[in-house]
């Protein structure tokens, strides 16, 4: 037996003894969170291979599978957030159909004014009407304030988010740090470990992708491309929460007109990036609740605010409809107050048919945001009527230039051309050449104010809003009127002082009759009111035209579908998230079995490397007696 002999097995025994450690090492770290198996791949060496050493020490996983668990994470993350806030939305409407739910306190409004329409001399039947509009009126406050909250709520969230995500980004690079500068290869699997949990943990924040660099450091970007970690080096992220938030709160891209946190990423280079921007964290839970908070719930107002709106106007407003003059339209503006808007059908040279929509202002005219408006094309333009009738034509023909112009700056492929001619509170609006004015309506306030109760007949200010009991007429003069109505939305006091004038003959005559009851049940129920688009109800960018008993089940109809829809898909993701978990798992988690079975071979390969070793040291032993 040559010495190489004894040297092989020698090496034998080392690899042998080395492998064994790993599998003691797998076992012990079974059950342990974020450990990857760990194997041993012996090398050939000495001359003509005849030996053998110890290989390097790898980590036994599927990168594929990690890729795809951090996306699921993320995922998951993000509809449980989602499912969880839409089901709380959902349950401030109440059990459809149970006396204190939304649609239960307005059936028992309109089922107290067919009372009141019965028995219109009942003073006890009037009470119940003002009793039940005080509660509806309530309600919706209630639930338009619990959305603030939810609100408030996720801008919290967002605040403990990005400081645990900002302090992963940190730990991410100081493991990059210490895995870049460590040789040994137990301690360097021990770090990568540790890094991959922490970035496993960060997807659960957003949205991960990750590039291994040549060195063994790992650089870290949002789904949308932006580096958050290079090499050794981290963003900061930090969150300029605003505490409580209110109906007017909002996102904007421009800092002087932002109203809401957002999450700043503070870059090695010194550069500042806002990751609160929509689009740029697709996925987890901060990206789940900006939407929440700056969509989501904001439409939910939007909503309540909108039923605020129809609940009054529709009993305070009258639809004029212009008619055919010449080669254009004539309608009457008389009573007309800010916030009242003509709505002008036009088509354009391409035949396709616009709506134009001017609103009352006592305010220079400006260009609206659609939003605000049941125009959703930018088509709105206000009109100054601080002047008088006598001034209507000019300043409308002022705000159609104006609108004409905006189009036209902003890049508008087809900006509609109209004119205005006539006299007083008359107008008659006309196209230009190409454009051609197909009608003309207008919603005007009847009442003057909110204490008038009889003069408007059969008009009547039943809600009004709070601050300063003004009449609800749109108004855009001091902010947007309709913006926190909801909450804002109460009975008028003047008719709680003054109940009679709910059954009043006419504007002259305080005899009780059915007329004024039941003009306002068939203001709420039957007559067709026109509800903006952003209200996200019946189309995605078309006014809705319905009535306001019918909107109202709409809305409650609406939340009910989002919350079984995002509780479906929460349940669904939460599937994919459990298989990408077993997957990654089965390559990566350590089997006692497979790990037994291998404790077992490396048993009989080290015996017989120690067999070898007997036997040399045996012949020695006989060499030296001879």
């Amino acid at each position: 037996m040559s010495l190489n002999a004894l040297s092989t097995a020698n090496a034998g025994l080392k690899a042998t003894q080395a492998a064994i450690g790993i599998v003691s090492q797998n076992v012990a770290n079974a059950g342990t969170a974020g450990y990857v198996k760990r194997t041993l791949t012996s090398v050939s060496a000495g001359i003509g291979n005849a030996g053998v050493a110890t290989g390097a020490i790898a980590r036994s996983f599927d990168a594929a599978a990690l890729k795809q668990l951090r996306l699921e994470t993320a995922g998951a993350a993000y509809t449980s957030t989602k499912a969880d806030v839409v089901s709380q939305l959902d349950t401030l409407y109440g059990t459809p159909g149970s006396s204190t739910a939304l649609d239960g306190l307005l059936n028992s409004f309109t089922g107290s004014l067919q009372n009141l329409a019965s028995n219109p001399t009942l003073s006890t039947a009037r009470t119940v009407v003002l009793n039940s509009a005080s509660a509806l009126a309530a309600r919706i406050g209630s639930i338009a304030g619990n959305v603030q909250s939810l609100r408030s709520a996720a801008e919290s969230r967002l605040g403990n988010e990005t400081a645990a995500a900002s302090n992963l980004l940190g730990s991410i690079a100081d493991l990059n740090v210490k895995i870049g500068s460590t040789s040994d290869d137990a301690s360097r699997a021990d770090l990568l470990d540790q890094r991959d949990q922490k970035i496993n943990e960060l997807s659960g924040y957003f949205d991960v992708q990750t590039i291994e660099q040549q060195d063994g450091t790992m650089s870290v970007m949002t789904g949308s491309g932006i580096t958050l970690v290079d090499r050794g080096r981290a963003a900061v992220l930090s969150f300029d929460g605003r505490g409580t938030l209110n109906a007017s709160s909002s996102y904007s891209t421009d800092p002087a007109k932002r109203s809401v946190g957002t999450i700043l990423a503070q870059m090695p280079g010194g550069s500042t990036i806002d990751l609160g921007e929509p689009g740029v964290l697709r996925s987890g839970t901060m990206a789940a609740e900006l939407e929440l908070r700056d969509t989501v719930l904001p439409q939910a107002q939007r909503q309540l605010d909108d039923l605020a709106s129809g609940l009054a106007r529709s009993l305070t407003d009258k639809s004029v409809t212009g008619t055919p003059n010449g080669a254009g339209t004539q309608i009457d503006l008389s009573g007309i107050q800010a916030g009242n808007a003509i709505t002008i059908p036009v088509s354009g040279p391409d035949g396709s048919l616009r709506n134009v929509t001017l609103i009352a202002s006592a305010n220079p005219t400006a260009g609206v945001d659609p939003a605000l408006t049941t125009d959703s094309a930018g088509l709105a333009q206000t009109f100054d009527i601080s002047g008088g009738p006598s001034t209507y034509v000019a300043k409308i023909a002022q705000a159609l230039t104006a609108l004409s112009t905006r189009l036209t700056a902003s890049g508008a492929a087809s900006v509609p051309s109209l004119g205005a001619t006539g006299t007083g509170a008359s107008v008659t609006f006309t196209g230009n050449p190409g454009w051609t004015v197909k009608g003309a309506s207008a919603a005007i306030t009847v009442p003057t104010s909110a204490s008038d109760l009889t003069t408007a007949y059969p008009q009547i200010p039943l809600f009004t809003d709070g601050s300063g009991n003004a009449l609800v007429t749109g108004s855009l003069d001091n902010g947007a009127q309709i913006t926190g109505l909801a909450q804002r939305l109460q009975i008028n006091p003047a008719l709680v002082s003054n109940s009679t004038a709910l059954t009043a003959t006419s504007a002259s005559s305080t005899t009780p009759v059915s007329t004024r009851p039941q003009f306002v049940y068939d203001a709420l129920t039957t007559a067709q009111q026109t509800f903006s688009a952003a209200s996200g109800l019946g189309g995605i960018s078309a006014p809705y035209r319905t009535s306001v008993v019918d909107f109202a089940q709409d809305l409650i109809a609406a939340q009910g579908a989002a919350a079984a829809s995002a509780k479906s898909l929460d349940e669904g993701q939460s599937v994919a998230l459990a298989t990408a978990q077993s997957r990654f798992s089965s390559s990566a988690g350590v089997n006692i079995d497979e790990e037994m079975s291998r404790l077992i071979e490396l048993q009989t390969a080290y015996t017989a490397n120690a067999r070898v070793l007997t036997a040399a040291r045996d012949m020695l032993d006989t060499l030296l007696r001879i």
